[in-house]
């Protein structure tokens, strides 16, 4: 618990598909293929890691010139990368932009989290390939995306960081009622209280009683009027029928 924080500093599958990073189990078969895959990071992507923009959730109709008259607001751009498809050349929805600026960075990073660009709710991070020992990409079982409705959840992001674990010790203290004398003396006016009410339901219920007798009678009496007069209707049309 000393070295505990709400953002991975190393990425862990099984971590990150635990809501506290305290599971000992995955939950889903992603979390296990991440735990089996072998990713190594491209070598071939160059520029600085610490100045790079990770977008993802784009539309697949928008290009790195949109993207450009989007992200430049925030300071000068060094280079857009948007990741295509090396047979079709369509996009695959995320690319990567490096600013000049640390402070041109922050901002987008803070202003640009679910902007819509062509009709399509965006999500900003920095580039954790090269920044985070041990990433795994989503595609392989990893990352720090999905939705609940999917059904994959990770956490460890700043998107969803982890939340604290439960100090079970206390809990259990306070359970068994070892707590402070107040909370002790509250859990017995509490007895008195249900007492009491126990006693006034059935006060109430006792006078009610006379009430529902009443009724059961009332409907006994419209029960034996009604057969009375199918009785006598009976035998009115046994006399026609003669």
């Amino acid at each position: 618990m000393a070295d505990w924080a709400p953002i991975a500093k190393e990425y862990d599958p099984l971590k990150a598909g635990s809501i506290d990073g305290t599971d000992e189990e995955p939950h889903d078969r992603a979390i296990w293929r991440a735990m089996l895959a072998r990713y190594v990071p491209n070598k071939g992507v160059t520029g600085d890691p610490h100045l790079t923009l990770f977008v993802a959730r784009l539309n697949l109709q928008t290009t790195e010139e949109k993207l450009k008259e989007v992200f430049s607001r925030y300071g000068d751009i060094r280079k857009i990368r948007l990741v295509r498809d090396l047979v079709t050349g369509f996009s695959k929805g995320y690319a990567f932009i490096e600013y000049k600026e640390e402070r041109a960075l922050l901002k987008a990073h803070r202003d640009a989290n679910r902007l819509v660009i062509d009709q399509h709710e965006i999500f900003v991070d920095f580039e954790l390939e090269r920044t985070l020992k041990g990433w795994i990409p989503r595609r392989l079982g990893g990352g720090f995306g999905g939705k609940k409705e999917s059904g994959q959840l990770r956490f460890g992001g700043r998107d969803r960081p982890f939340r604290k674990p439960i100090n079970l010790p206390n809990v259990k203290n306070d359970f068994y009622g070892e707590g402070s004398s107040e909370k002790r003396n509250w859990s017995r006016e509490g007895t008195r209280d249900w007492r009491t009410r126990e006693r006034d339901h059935e006060r109430s219920r006792d006078k009610r009683w006379p009430e529902r007798e009443r009724s059961s009678a009332w409907g006994d009496n419209e029960r034996e009027r009604d057969s009375k007069e199918e009785r006598s209707r009976g035998r009115e049309r046994k006399d026609r029928d003669r």
